[in-house]
């Protein structure tokens, strides 16, 4: 399947990055693909990223996190499974400040997501197995800008809307784009 790519986004520190999937002729249903190679990816056009902890969320079908700026830059892949991406810039003073990126992310493709990002997404399959490497280390105490996934500034179509739809208690909990980022 396809050669492996790198695309900026409309959303200034977002890269879509398509993978290249191997499939074994051999071996009905195998496969092989290469999902982070730092050299290869930066002479596409992908920046220098260093990871340091990797980290899997296993949901089930309607789960939806987000929206989520952690301190530190996101390399996301859905090792198995479908879910439905959306990522908004929740930096105040970026030029794509309040712009929101969505689409179906499954082994095909990854996202780099840069710091101040707001990361979301829900699950499309019966379980997603959502991978992501991270260049700094998660603390039980680590702070972050989080902003409500149904936000109206945001305007995310999302696709499970029905009793499926399943939010923990703190993204229920989180602020508006307007309070959290502009501070109205």
């Amino acid at each position: 399947m396809g050669a492996l790519t790198v695309t900026p986004s409309p959303i200034d520190g977002l890269w879509i990055v398509d993978l290249e999937i191997h499939d074994d002729p051999d071996r009905p249903g195998a496969s092989f693909r290469e999902v982070f190679q730092a050299e290869r990816m930066q002479a596409l056009g992908l920046p220098p990223f260093a990871p340091v902890q990797w980290s899997v969320s296993e949901s089930r079908e309607g789960t939806l996190r987000g929206f989520h700026a952690e301190p530190w830059e996101k390399f996301v892949h859905v090792a198995s499974g479908e879910v439905f991406a959306a990522i908004a810039d929740l930096r105040p003073d970026s030029a794509t400040a309040g712009r929101v990126w969505t689409g179906r992310l499954d082994r095909s493709c990854a996202l780099l997501v840069s710091r101040g990002l707001g990361n979301a997404f829900q699950v499309l399959s019966e379980i997603a197995v959502y991978a992501y490497l991270v260049n700094g280390y998660w603390r039980p105490d680590a702070e972050y800008l989080a902003v409500a996934w149904d936000d109206p500034d945001l305007d995310v179509a999302w696709p499970i809307m029905d009793e499926r739809l399943a939010l923990s208690a703190k993204d229920r909990a989180n602020p508006s784009f307007a309070r959290a980022v502009r501070g109205r």
